[in-house]
């Protein structure tokens, strides 16, 4: 059987003020009448039942997440007792998916991408599974349009096989997110493909993999299975997540795994990280604004308004990130908004937790 693993974990904080503690960013309704989660699962169908999709999220998050999507059965929100990186995260999934299907392939999602062409996403996650049946770790690339310095970067080896129509190569290396000249250097290439953070494998083979490259992280994997079988699963989970390293899964397994292909593919993707491109999503005038709520604007040009219950009146405006919320207002230019997270960790360390 194969089963989709969507992560739904993290505050989301570049998206303050409205992705808060108490409210994910993929339980926000951003850009549609569904919430990002919503979105994600719906794009899952007819692919992955409700029954074969699972969820990884933060224990205060899940019952927000659950309600939007009641179709899911309730045991297949895998709670995270406190954040640890995607790869502990990936790893608990793949202990709970054993448990259940030894021989499952799992395709690793996320809850946040905007993905404009769902057909060609099911077709190429369809054949990724088919590559995972060798044993392959597969990662989904996108193929880059611009030499984005926010993404981070794969390079594509030898081709390996061909499945329907849908290329897979090794993947030769992953690189970080690189400055604006090296990027461009790469899309110069030609064999380069944005890392989605999407993944399709054997739950069998990633596990062997974390038993590899991360023995420590396998360990409490391994006591958390057990528990799992012997009923003793939330007291030895509570006993062994927080003292688990946190890692991403690039570095701490794909960045030196050896079957690793990565298959490109062009779905009309984003990572709807913050607010410039979340703007991108969003309608705009003839002036370049996108605006929500009961907003006017005049002599302004390429803002993104985001309005909550009172009149946001702007004039003579220019590229400014504008979000109103019962609480907070955010004003900020749309090239600082990658400092919106330094915002956010500032209100915690002046003990305004209540804002964060």
């Amino acid at each position: 059987m194969h089963y989709a693993l969507i992560m739904a974990g993290g505050a989301g904080t570049r998206l303050w003020p409205v992705s808060r503690e108490h409210m994910p960013k993929p339980a926000l309704r951003l850009y549609s009448d569904d919430s990002m989660f919503q979105i994600a699962v719906k794009r899952l169908d007819p692919l992955f039942t409700p029954e074969n999709i699972f969820i990884v999220a933060g224990k205060d998050h899940s019952h927000v997440l659950a309600e939007q999507v009641p179709s899911i059965p309730a045991g297949n929100f895998i709670d995270e007792p406190m954040g640890r990186g995607t790869a502990p995260a990936i790893g608990l999934a793949a202990v709970h998916l054993a448990a259940i299907d030894p021989d499952a392939v799992m395709a690793v999602l996320t809850a946040d991408h905007h993905i404009g062409n769902e057909a060609i996403f099911r077709e190429v996650i369809a054949q990724a599974i088919e590559a995972a049946q060798s044993g392959y770790l597969v990662t989904l690339g996108i193929k880059p349009t611009w030499p984005s310095p926010e993404y981070g970067y794969i390079e594509q080896g030898e081709r390996l096989s061909e499945f329907d129509g849908f290329r897979a190569y090794k993947a030769e290396q992953f690189v970080e997110k690189p400055s604006s000249a090296k990027a461009q250097k790469m899309l110069d290439l030609g064999n380069y493909s944005w890392n989605s953070g999407m993944f399709v494998w054997k739950v069998s083979t990633i596990l062997e993999e974390i038993r590899m490259q991360m023995p420590e992280l396998h360990g409490s994997l391994m006591r958390i299975a057990k528990a799992l079988q012997e009923g003793t699963y939330e007291e030895v989970l509570a006993q062994e997540w927080p003292e688990i390293e946190k890692q991403t899964i690039d570095y701490g397994v794909m960045e030196n795994a050896s079957r690793v292909a990565v298959i490109p593919v062009d779905m009309d993707w984003l990572d709807v990280g913050n607010w410039a491109s979340l703007k991108t999503l969003l309608p705009a005038d003839k002036l370049g604004n996108s605006v929500r709520g009961d907003v006017i604007l005049e002599d302004s040009s390429c803002n993104l308004v985001m309005g909550g219950k009172r009149l946001i009146a702007g004039i003579g405006l220019e590229d400014l990130i504008i979000v109103d919320t019962p609480d907070t207002l955010l004003v900020c230019h749309k090239d600082q908004v990658g400092k919106v997270r330094d915002m956010v960790a500032r209100l915690k360390q002046e003990g305004r937790e209540d804002l964060a």
